[in-house]
């Protein structure tokens, strides 16, 4: 705790002067040992701390009764009430510095009572609020029956160690602030024996999955991938995909798409193979299937009677690997009793409303969605993707594996398609389903921030995914 309490005085230290008047607001537990800690230091490295610890029940953790006499001994700390019934609240004003203490990583309800009221009270105050480890009244994990008014919304939250599962969630980023992941030397060989759930994806983890290529290595021997894509009007969606299968490294493409787009991909795409549909405007009749390394099925592909017919013919007579994103997903959701016939460790790549669809549920946050995504991966022995700023791979097991990279300038048209074909093209490269997911959502995200360093997150469209996915690979591949 002595650790961690340093690691958080000299992080609050490198960007808030002595200067600044600090309040400290301490809870009766493990976090609230941490804020007393944190006080004190401060305060012994000249400034002005007014700390208060909440002993409401009389009853203090012992580490936190040990932190709370090291600070009542400590002359540099002016000001140091422990609150036992009554609370005169301080006058919390912009340029002051709330250090929040209240409730940690241990919290299992929601907070109501004289403590929810704190909370309001920091919240519309003009103070900037740091939060220790999480903010107070964040769970860790599912927040789905928390009340959200009752949760600190700090403007930086100073974890340690490691981030919380809550912490990748989209509706929570407004509660966390800037997020900052303290590093206090915990013991790595005894987090790695701590069995979970949940894990987050490792660039060193992935070089040792890299397939390499042979000086003597030919087309035939990297991988033949069919991508069945693109409506008339949607070219451009069999375009984005064609483009980054192709510069996943798999030897050849083909592309099952309407005749009206016949022209547009040849010229777009002259690497790739055409399989013409007869059909003038969409999918409407599967293709043979023998030969093909993997497949992927959706992007632009369009929701009509006779595509989804099609498409489920085609699932069923196909025997290699499978992807199906996009309009694929919204034609399981229209035919939900098809969910039981697709065959084990297929991939399915849903963003949250398309996953939503499938599952024929809304829900109420992302805990709950990613609950429902794990049930049905474990349920078809399939991998779902739920894609996100952290997309979410489920697999088969029930285990989670999110994805580190990517950033907001990924959030245009195209992109999914992008991932489809990286996906497609690593199966068809010889990946495994679950190496395939990780390598191509960990790719997709590098070449996205690679991308967003170069042209900015606003100007970002998917065409420059593919322009920097050889940059990705390149970057991985080092050693």
């Amino acid at each position: 705790m002595e650790r961690a309490a340093v690691a958080l005085t000299r992080s609050i230290m490198g960007t808030w002067s002595s200067g600044v008047p600090v309040v400290v607001f301490a809870g009766p537990g493990n976090n609230g040992c941490d804020a007393l800690a944190v006080a004190r230091m401060l305060a012994v490295q000249g400034y002005s701390v007014t700390a208060y610890l909440f002993n409401i029940n009389g009853t203090l953790s012992d580490d936190c009764e040990a932190n709370k006499k090291r600070l009542a001994d400590c002359n540099a700390v002016k000001n140091f009430i422990e609150v036992t019934s009554e609370f005169d609240p301080p006058k919390l004003e912009k340029g002051m510095l709330v250090v929040d203490g209240l409730f940690g990583s241990g919290l299992n309800k929601p907070l109501s009572g004289g403590f929810a009221s704190l909370v309001k009270y920091i919240n519309q105050s003009l103070a900037t609020v740091v939060s220790i480890d999480v903010p107070s009244g964040l769970m860790t994990e599912d927040n789905t029956y928390n009340v959200r008014a009752n949760i600190i919304r700090a403007d930086c939250t100073l974890t340690l160690q490691q981030k919380k599962l809550s912490f990748l969630f989209a509706e929570n980023q407004s509660i966390i602030g800037e997020l900052r992941i303290l590093d206090i030397n915990l013991s790595a060989e005894g987090m790695d024996v701590i069995p979970s759930s949940y894990k987050v994806i490792e660039e060193d983890d992935l070089r040792s999955c890299l397939l390499l290529r042979n000086d003597f290595a030919h087309k035939g021997e990297m991988g033949n991938a069919l991508l069945i894509a693109g409506s008339y009007g949607m070219a451009g969606a069999a375009v984005l995909a064609a483009k980054a299968c192709l510069r996943s490294g798999v030897g050849k493409v083909t592309v099952r798409t309407p005749r009206r787009n016949n022209d547009i991909m040849q010229v777009s795409v002259p690497e790739a193979v055409m399989s013409v549909d007869e059909d003038e405007k969409c999918f409407s009749e599967a293709v043979e299937a023998t030969g093909f390394d993997a497949v992927g099925i959706g992007p632009g592909l369009g929701q009509d009677e006779s595509t989804a017919i099609a498409m489920i013919t085609q699932i069923r007579r196909t025997q290699a690997p499978i992807v199906i994103d996009a309009d694929g997903l919204n034609i399981l959701a229209s035919h939900r009793a098809w969910l039981q016939q697709l065959p084990k460790g297929i991939i399915l790549t849903p963003h949250p409303k398309e996953f939503e669809r499938l599952a024929g549920n809304r829900f109420t946050d992302s805990y709950e969605r990613l609950s429902n995504a794990r049930d049905m991966a474990e349920h078809l022995h399939a991998y779902i993707i739920l894609k996100g700023h952290y997309s979410a791979l489920c697999m088969p097991d029930g285990s989670v594996v999110f994805n580190p990279t990517g950033n907001a300038g990924m959030a245009t048209a195209g992109s999914g398609d992008v991932l489809t074909g990286i996906i497609t093209g690593l199966l068809a490269r010889g990946y495994k389903q679950a190496d395939a997911c990780m390598l191509g959502m960990y790719l997709h995200g590098l070449a996205g921030d690679i991308a967003a360093a170069e042209l900015g997150e606003e100007c970002l469209v998917a065409g420059d995914l593919i322009k920097y996915l050889p940059l990705a690979f390149r970057r991985l591949s080092r050693k």
